[in-house]
């Protein structure tokens, strides 16, 4: 392809505001649920949103096709068919009343480059290839990556029986209800060789307003933090009177507490240190049926999600956890009943592209800043099957995962122009 100048290129984005603007607008009207918006993983909201970005890939000339799990790639042939394909895009479903932004930017991102690429009189020479990724957000099935991973036949033994959180049905019925092959899932049919991907490239707002504090518009991703979770722990006591002496009590809700404060000053511990992870209790609760305000807590449920950059220090700070609940155990006469453990492998960004992304965005005036990802994306799915993988952060003010998700078009187009310039010149 020609040289494209950076000028040109921001000429170009400008140039999509009103369909970036009306496809955000109809993805949210399309998946209201007061307050925010519900895209439920393999549901009725997560089906509009695949539907709506479907159809205006083909009223755009680009070939739409859906595989096993059900996502939706919608390509731009390139002009040297087997050269390996740039996969861009991101997730469409969404936490339970979230925002409009998280996830779907990555996919209208995506649209957003083809747009501006053909308006400047671009052809690639490979394919360029936006993914609608299904069922990014672990909440409604307690299992992370479910698209991406099932693209990449890499989806975990026993995935497909995970329940969904709400109607308490397995996820290959589900997956089966939106038009998935259960029976190629199952056999781990991959409709994506890693071989034959350049790169996956993902647009995503931020998760935690650092650029916002920073006062920048957008951020390179430097890595992407692997997780290990217990969704459905259980602590074991012995409900009890309220009068029951300390030394005979058997108190779960205590166990609980001792075991959050534990972890809080290990976090700490290791953040002082200079080590980036999160620790996080996403349910902490007694049984309801036993609530009582004259009632010692027999019983205790938790799930847990620790994540971190290094998988050395993922696999320290389990072993730390497990010897905090065995002196929990003997101190407090209880038992931890851990569960299912789930777990993320760390997303190595690919140094080569976030140098380049780097470099493009200062071409075009903006600021290259570097920033690791708070939170688990598509891209580590990828980057775990060997595929190279960058990020781009988009500010917002209000955090993710709640219905005041505040991206500003502007920064948006800001880093559609910098994935524009990335993908021109890897595409040539």
């Amino acid at each position: 392809m020609k040289p494209i100048s950076p000028e040109a290129i921001r000429t170009a984005i400008a140039a999509q505001r009103p369909v970036v603007e009306s496809l955000f607008d109809r993805l949210a009207e399309g998946s209201q649920a007061e307050p925010g918006i519900m895209r439920d993983t393999y549901g009725a909201g997560e089906n509009f949103a695949h539907a709506l970005i479907a159809r205006h890939g083909a009223n755009e000339g680009l070939q739409i096709r859906r595989d096993a799990a059900a996502n939706t790639y919608l390509t731009w042939p390139g002009s040297e068919q087997g050269a390996p394909r740039i996969l861009l895009g991101s997730h469409l479903d969404s936490v339970p009343h979230g925002g409009n932004f998280d996830g779907a930017a990555g996919v209208v991102a995506g649209l957003t480059v083809i747009a501006a690429m053909k308006a400047l009189g671009l052809r690639p020479r490979c394919d360029i290839t936006v993914m609608g990724v299904r069922a990014e957000e672990s909440v409604w099935f307690e299992v992370s990556y479910i698209g991406s991973r099932s693209a990449l036949g890499t989806l975990p033994n026993g995935a497909l029986d995970a329940k969904r959180i709400d109607t308490g049905r397995d996820l290959a019925s589900h997956i089966a209800a939106c038009g998935g092959d259960i029976e190629a899932l199952r056999q781990g049919r991959r409709e994506l060789d890693p071989a034959t991907i350049r790169a996956f490239l993902e647009v995503h707002i931020e998760q935690a307003p650092s650029l916002v504090e920073a006062g920048l518009p957008l951020a390179i991703c430097s890595g992407i933090p692997g997780n290990f979770r217990y969704p459905n722990a259980r602590i074991n006591g012995r409900h009890d009177h309220v009068g029951t002496p300390r030394r005979f009590r058997r108190d779960a809700a205590m166990a609980g507490a001792e075991l959050a404060m534990a972890l809080d000053r290990l976090w700490a511990e290791q953040e002082a240190a200079g080590i980036p992870l999160a620790i996080t209790f996403g349910r902490f609760h007694t049984d309801p049926s036993m609530h009582g305000l004259t009632t010692v807590p027999g019983v205790f449920d938790f799930s847990l999600d620790v994540r971190a950059y290094d998988p050395a220090v993922l696999s320290h700070l389990e072993e730390r956890m497990l010897a905090i609940i065995s002196e929990i155990e003997a101190r407090r006469n209880v038992s931890f009943a851990l569960g299912p453990r789930a777990s993320a492998s760390v997303g190595m960004v690919d140094p080569a592209i976030a140098s380049q992304l780097q470099a493009a965005a200062q071409s075009l005036g903006l600021p290259g800043t570097m920033m690791g990802s708070p939170a688990s994306h598509d891209a580590a799915a990828f980057a775990a099957a060997g595929v190279p993988v960058g990020m781009i952060f988009v500010r917002n003010e209000n955090g993710s995962h709640n219905p005041h998700e505040a991206m500003e078009i502007d920064d948006f187009l800001d880093a559609c122009a910098v994935l524009t310039s990335w993908v021109a010149d890897q595409a040539a």
